[in-house]
This record gives structure tokens, sequence and C-alpha cells, in this order.
């Protein structure tokens, strides 16, 4: 199995999003369609109410990350992460910068870059799925 497929075996999640992504929301919405446990962090201008406003307020126990920001870049709160014991990263499809890897490197903090998670979490027919099978084909998934 590869990693962006095992990734998503986990059963609790921090998603952090800046609502720029409109992909966070869907990943949001499919982890919790299958009974993951998620934790979302809204950097946006107008958090939704249910959501933590900032990493340092979501409770420990989440080993997994979905990043999907573009109006910050991701490397600042990489640390913050870490500190509430995520072990591993997903950075959404151009949202990951230079600075972002290298400080999951420094961390040791494996990270999956440069792919959408709907790739992997969509289901029946859809844009994402049909992504997902092209990047099969072109051996890009």
């Amino acid at each position: 199995m590869l990693d962006q497929e095992s990734f998503w075996n986990g059963n609790l999640f921090v998603v952090v999003t800046d609502k720029t992504k409109p992909a966070m929301k869907l990943t949001i919405d499919e982890l919790v369609s299958r009974g993951k446990k998620v934790y979302v962090v809204d950097m946006s201008e107008k958090p939704d109410d249910t959501a933590f406003r900032d990493i340092s307020e979501i409770p420990l126990g989440a080993d997994y990350a979905v990043i999907g920001l573009t109006k910050t870049n991701p490397a600042e709160i990489i640390g913050d992460l870490k500190e509430k014991g995520i072990k591993k990263c997903w950075m959404h499809w151009r949202t990951d910068t230079p600075e972002a890897k290298e400080k999951c490197a420094q961390l040791h903090m494996p990270l999956i870059a440069g792919r959408c998670p709907m790739m992997y979490l969509g289901q029946g027919l859809s844009i994402h799925t049909m992504h997902g099978s092209l990047a099969k084909m072109l051996g890009k998934y």
C-alpha cells in the first residue's frame, strides 16, 4: 500500500485550512463520513464557529495533519503541529512550500506533498476519482 493510501487509515486527524482550497471541506466531510475524528483549525478571516482558530487549541492525540493553506506559509505551523503530537503531514497540492518541506525534514515529520487528498478519498464517479485514475495512468499517483 502506498503511503498516500495508508495515511487515511488513521482515526484522528487535524485539518488546517484557510478556506482557499475547496477540497479541504470535502476532505473533512469524507473523513467524518468514514467515522474518523477530525479537529478543524480554520485560519480564515471568518472561521466557522465549530472550528478551532489556532493549533494551540486542539487536544493532543492526533497523529496526522492535512494542511491546505495559501494565505500563510505552512512552514509557520509545522512546529506547532509537532508539539501537539502530529507525526505525519499531508500538504494539499499547490500549498506546499520549500520552507514547509524543510521544516518537516528538520523535525523528522514524514510529509506527503503535491497531491489532492480527494484523489485518495473520493468515491464514485467524480472529478476527484477521475483525477486519481489519470494520475495512476501517468504514474503520478
